[in-house]
């Protein structure tokens, strides 16, 4: 399954071009942008399956690092700090990942 089966092209294109610049990145805004945030549960499981790249059945840092390349592949990765941030905001168990069910909270956040 494609991330464009889920978010039109050109959501996820406005979405990319509002945090190109290093520390632009705010997930709150991006889940919006790209129309995520108005998805199903469902479909942000569905969504939430892509981006966990190793299938572990949670997003790790590094995973969270390469976020906005699922979305285009010449998207920038996020910096440490945003990538920290962004795992923080998500993590609510302290577990150093993100899980599913934290990942539809933080995208209805």
């Amino acid at each position: 399954m494609a991330i464009t089966d889920i978010l039109s092209a050109k959501d996820i294109e406005s979405a990319l071009s509002s945090c190109q610049a290093d520390d632009s990145f705010n997930y709150k805004s991006f889940f919006s942008t790209v129309g995520l945030s108005s998805k199903t549960p469902d479909q942000i499981k569905k969504v939430f399956g892509i981006l966990d790249q190793d299938k572990s059945g949670f997003i790790e840092e590094e995973e969270l690092q390469l976020f906005l390349k699922n979305f285009s592949s010449n998207a920038r990765v996020l910096t440490s700090a945003e990538t920290k941030a962004f795992l923080a905001a998500g993590d609510t168990d302290g577990d150093g990942k993100i899980g599913v069910e934290e990942f539809q909270s933080l995208v209805k956040a």
